[in-house]
C-alpha cells in the first residue's frame, strides 16, 4: 500500500488484543467555540388554510365589537378578508369607526342588516389590501435633537389623504341608504353595554 492511500485509509492502532482504524482528518476540530448558537429558519408544517366565516358573519350586517380600542361599538360589514379578519366601518360620521380590520372572534353578530348598494367596489378592494394598513415607518428624533426636544408637545398625527377620501367614499353611499331606515343612526350611534343582572347568553340580537 503507497503512503498516500494508506494516509487516506487511516493508520491502524493496537488496543489490547484488537485493532482499530483511526481515519485522518485535513482539519482539525476548533479550539474555540461561539458563545451564540446560529439561529435556524423554523420550518412551519402547518398549511394556511382560507377562513371559513361564520354564516351569520354576511357583508351589511351590524356588529358589535368586544375588544379593542372601539369595544361596544356598532359598525357595519363590508367585506371579509383573508385568515378569519374582517373590514368594517362605523360609518366614521356616525359613530367615529372609521374603515379598519377586526377579528371576526371577537365580534357579536346582529340581525339587523344594511343595504351596502351604491359602494364602489374598487375602493372597497383597495382598503381590503394588506398594504393599506402597513403602517409608515416613524422618523423618531434620537440622540441630542431628541433630547432637546423633550419639552415641545409631540406632532399631531395625520391621517393620509387618500385614506380620508376612500372613508368619504364609503360613508357618503352608506349614510344614503342608513337614512332610508328610521331609528337606524340612532342605533348606530349608540354604544352597546350590559347592566347588572343582564347575561349575554341569553339576548337575541
Amino acid at each position: 500500500m503507497s503512503a498516500q492511500a494508506d494516509k487516506q485509509a487511516g493508520t491502524t492502532k493496537k488496543f489490547g488484543k484488537g485493532e482499530r482504524s483511526i481515519p485522518h482528518t485535513s482539519e482539525k476540530a476548533s479550539k474555540y467555540y461561539p458563545a451564540e448558537d446560529d439561529s435556524k429558519p423554523k420550518t412551519v408544517r402547518k398549511n394556511i388554510r382560507p377562513a371559513k366565516p361564520r354564516s351569520s358573519l354576511q357583508p351589511g350586517t351590524i356588529l358589535i365589537l368586544l375588544a379593542g380600542r372601539f369595544r361596544g361599538k356598532r359598525v357595519i360589514l363590508l367585506k371579509h378578508l383573508p385568515q378569519g379578519v374582517l373590514l368594517v366601518t362605523g360609518p366614521f360620521k356616525v359613530n367615529g369607526v372609521p374603515l379598519r380590520r377586526v377579528n371576526a372572534r371577537y365580534v357579536i353578530a346582529t340581525s339587523t342588516k344594511v343595504d351596502l348598494s351604491g359602494i364602489d367596489e374598487k375602493v372597497v378592494d383597495k382598503v381590503g389590501s394588506d398594504d393599506y394598513f402597513t403602517r409608515e415607518k416613524s422618523s423618531k428624533k434620537k440622540g441630542e435633537e431628541a433630547f432637546f426636544k423633550q419639552g415641545e408637545k409631540p406632532e399631531k398625527k395625520q391621517v393620509a389623504g387618500g385614506r380620508a377620501e376612500d372613508q368619504r367614499s364609503v360613508d357618503k353611499a352608506l349614510l344614503g341608504n342608513l337614512k332610508k331606515e328610521p331609528f337606524l343612526l340612532s342605533y348606530l350611534s349608540s354604544t352597546f353595554s350590559l347592566r347588572k343582572g343582564e347575561k349575554p347568553h341569553e339576548m337575541v340580537f
